[in-house]
């Protein structure tokens, strides 16, 4: 089990530090990410896992400035690209910054691409908006972009509508538009919900290779641990808002501590082993109007949860690997939030 280190002596090129986005509800407001902490370091592919409202999505679109206005607010913390707080830049610096330095492709690829302008229209956009080059430029480097993420008669395809395309096809168009300006950071929000296995596995096997041309660092949003398995280098495990556990992917799988990563390992299906049932996890991710204030967070659906869980707020605690686990059967009492201490 190697340390996690940097890949270079240099500043990190993504560092989120105490993290605090919230939504407003009614007349008040209520954390979905709690106080959360990473870093990204260059040529790195950290995913991001937990079950849905677990707060993965809610970060990207912070590190990304894209929170409903009016609805969502980053309540707390800094989040600093190439060293810079983002979070200080104004909105036309901001904009300069996605697509060319930061780009996401969005969960839902149907609804992210506008279905009333063609693909071309929609890649050379984002081409005209960040180069300077003409329009004709545009238009060639868009069938170049779309031949380069494996989609077959580019040049026939760059008059198309989304609607089409098949769901693969689109997902490809997503990705082609992210990294249309070759940026240094790529977000990936569940970029192989909903498409079959084959298509998935042509997916990642795309953003591997995306990865590895064009030497940028990925964050890869899922639920899917297989998906971790096949790309990542890092892996964040998320559970109600908070980082329950980090490390290098080999030692996730191989060593997996909190008992929440433990019951998400458990739920694969495994090709070797006979059951009757799939392994569950009892119960539902607090909604962030019912989130528990005091003590673990996942411990009422935890099978090892003792009374000290629900008054003790374990923090994040690192071995002498680097692993970071945020549970008190890992911690000691100088490494845990106690209930009257806050």
């Amino acid at each position: 089990m190697a340390r996690l280190t940097s890949v270079q002596n240099d500043t990190p090129l993504l560092e989120i530090k105490d993290l605090q986005t919230g939504f407003k509800i009614g007349k008040k407001y209520y954390n979905a990410v709690e106080k959360v902490s990473f870093k990204v370091d260059r040529r790195r592919i950290v995913g991001i896992v937990g079950e849905s409202g677990c707060g993965k999505s809610v970060m990207s679109l912070s590190i990304m400035q894209l929170l409903p206005k009016g609805i969502g607010e980053i309540r707390g913390g800094e989040i600093k690209f190439e060293g810079r707080n983002i979070e200080k830049l104004s909105e036309r610096e901001m904009n300069k910054m996605r697509g060319k330095d930061i780009s996401m492709i969005f969960q839902e690829p149907m609804t992210a691409l506008n279905p009333v302008f063609t693909i071309g229209y929609q890649l050379e956009e984002v081409l005209l908006n960040h180069e300077n080059i003409s329009k004709k430029e545009a238009r060639l480097k868009s069938i170049a972009l779309l031949k380069s993420v494996g989609i077959p008669r580019p040049d026939k395809i760059v008059d198309e509508y989304p609607h089409q395309l098949s769901g693969g096809m689109r997902q490809r168009v997503m990705i082609s538009i992210a990294i249309a300006c070759q940026p240094k950071l790529l977000i990936a929000d569940e970029p192989t919900t909903a498409l079959d296995v084959t298509v998935q596995a042509q997916i990642l096997e795309l953003l591997k290779d995306i990865q590895e041309v064009n030497d940028m660092s990925i964050i890869m949003i899922t639920h899917d641990l297989g998906v971790v398995a096949e790309i990542c280098d890092e892996v964040i495990v998320m559970y109600a808002g908070k980082i329950v556990e980090r490390t290098d992917v080999e030692t996730l799988f191989y060593d997996p501590k909190h008992p929440y990563t433990r019951l998400l390992m458990g739920a694969i299906p495994k090709m070797d082993e006979k059951k009757e049932k799939l392994e569950t996890i009892e119960g539902l991710v607090p909604s962030i109007q019912k989130m528990p204030q005091d003590g673990c967070r996942f411990a009422n659906r935890c099978p090892k949860a003792m009374p000290e869980c629900f008054t003790i707020t374990p923090l994040l605690a690192e071995d002498e690997l680097g692993h970071e686990v945020a549970c008190i059967l890992y911690d000691n009492s100088r490494q845990v939030e106690r209930v009257g201490e806050r």
